[in-house]
């Protein structure tokens, strides 16, 4: 059953706004929309009220609101067919003779058109869509936020910096500075650090017990975010998970175990010890530990694991023992405008990451293998249930954002591209010829179906692999 009802949830939840977005911006600005549906193909639910036809369809990769056009019939195929053709005639069922077309016979008034409304109030309903999605992500993520608080690092001592060329300035600094003031206002916790950091503008200045650090922001120097995510907050060389079976068990390691160096090399913090077991992937390494009163030396081989390197983004091989440290944070409550403020940021920073995917993608630096479809979403969906409600929702709100990006991609049949084509049309001073316009949506629909093979291919791709491998096997080949 939650195989079932949670992609159902995401889906439906996230095309439902999509679609209400350019449902209530044609109402607001009186376009006759004679049909709101939810998904495609045969209709599973069908009800009229009012002049709008609600359907809820058999395939739920999707939805539309027909409204009245002169100029897609090309497209009206889609939408359950243009108004005339579809009609309905005085002895079909529903037929109502004091309704519009195509439920009844009186014609749909001039200025109820789609192309009689300004560009201004067209545009209006073609991004209403993409806002609904913006605003479902940003309420789910607002709820996410008030609901559970946000995570709180009550230290603001420094643990480590990763070496970033555009900042060498933050050299200066060392594992157990404590940090007192960013840009002179005192900080408590770490989350105070950060904030203070990436809410600088032309510099940062990082006050510790033994002076101030300062690193040049902008075009010659580095950004906020770099500077952020270079310096690292302070974690206790201490183990405090073993995981079975990893070469931290094998090793003989154990919780409460104190790490007093690492291959020959003093540690202060955590993560000098992650840096030095991640430089020797594969290799033997000494550790000197404390356990109790005691001193011990243990010897274990990190296993090699590729994982993205926080500068380039590009995989690298780094080492790993299957240890953890205790985790400090705890989750402290935020006051509803705070909430407001994280989810925005949240949603910015998804918005953000499917931009930069599309950009790689565009550039080759990313393989389209990575994009991920209808299944893939669903198995997501299913995990995510699984979780808990909270995984649920923050699942919910990413998709809801990734299809108000992907939205705006000036492909024909997405809301970017009918835009960019009425825009076209302005410009011009009049419509593109039936020609035209079917070349153009011929051109959406190959390129909508191209998507949809590559996400299907990579979605099913591993199951093709294991069957062709089950077959070679069977014919032994």
């Amino acid at each position: 059953m939650l195989a079932i009802l949670a992609p159902i949830l995401v889906f439906g939840l996230v095309i439902f706004v999509h679609e209400l977005g350019h449902f209530l911006a044609a109402k607001a600005m009186g376009v006759y929309a004679p049909r709101f549906s939810i998904g495609f193909g045969p209709s599973l639910i069908r009800f009229r009220r009012g002049e709008t036809e609600y359907v809820l369809a058999a395939l739920p990769l999707g939805g539309y609101v027909r409204m009245a056009s002169r100029h897609d019939a090309e497209a009206a195929f889609l939408e359950g067919g243009a108004e005339e053709e579809s009609a309905k005639k005085a002895t079909d069922p529903g037929y109502d003779p004091d309704a519009m077309i195509p439920f009844g016979p009186k014609p749909v008034p001039e200025d109820r058109w789609f192309e009689s409304k300004s560009l201004p109030a067209r545009i209006f309903i073609m991004i209403a869509g993409v806002v609904m999605n913006a605003l479902l992500a940003i309420v789910v993520a607002t709820g996410l936020a008030f609901h559970y608080g946000q995570v709180v690092y009550p230290s603001t001592v420094v643990g480590g910096v990763h070496a970033a060329a555009s900042a060498p300035e933050l050299a200066q600094l060392q594992s157990g500075d404590t940090i007192r003031a960013v840009n002179g206002t005192p900080v408590r916790t770490w989350n105070d650090v950060r904030k203070g950091i990436l809410t600088s503008t032309n510099s940062v200045t990082l006050a510790t017990q033994r002076g101030q650090v300062t690193v040049p922001l902008g075009r010659n120097g580095a950004t906020a975010e770099t500077v952020a995510d270079a310096v690292v907050y302070y974690l206790p060389p201490v183990i405090d998970t073993v995981f079975p079976g990893e070469p931290a068990a094998v090793a003989g390691f154990q919780h409460g175990d104190s790490i007093v160096s690492v291959a020959g090399l003093p540690v202060r913090s955590w993560i000098d010890m992650v840096n030095q077991v991640g430089a020797s992937p594969g290799r033997p390494v000494t550790f000197v530990i404390r356990r109790g009163a005691a001193t011990d030396t243990l010897v274990a081989t990190p296993k090699a694991v590729q994982e993205p390197d926080a500068a380039s983004g590009t995989p690298k091989t780094v080492g790993k023992i299957g240890a953890g440290t205790r985790d400090p944070s705890h989750r402290e409550t935020l006051p509803f405008g705070e909430a407001v403020s994280a989810g925005m940021r949240m949603t910015a920073s998804n918005a953000g990451a499917v931009f930069k995917v599309l950009h790689d993608i565009g550039s080759g630096q990313q393989s389209v293998k990575q994009l991920g479809g209808p299944i893939a979403i669903t198995r997501a969906a299913v995990t995510a249930a699984r979780n808990g409600v909270d995984e649920l929702f923050y699942l919910i709100a990413l998709l809801s954002i990734n299809v108000a990006v992907l939205n705006l991609l000036p492909i024909p049949i997405l809301d970017g591209g009918q835009i960019l084509i009425n825009v076209l049309e302005s410009a011009k001073g009049s419509p593109f010829s039936m020609r035209t316009r079917e070349y153009i949506l011929r051109f959406g629909l190959f390129a909508i179906a191209l998507l949809f093979a590559i996400v299907m291919y990579n979605d099913t791709r591993a199951g093709f692999v294991k069957l062709f491998g089950w077959v070679g096997k069977l014919f032994g080949a």
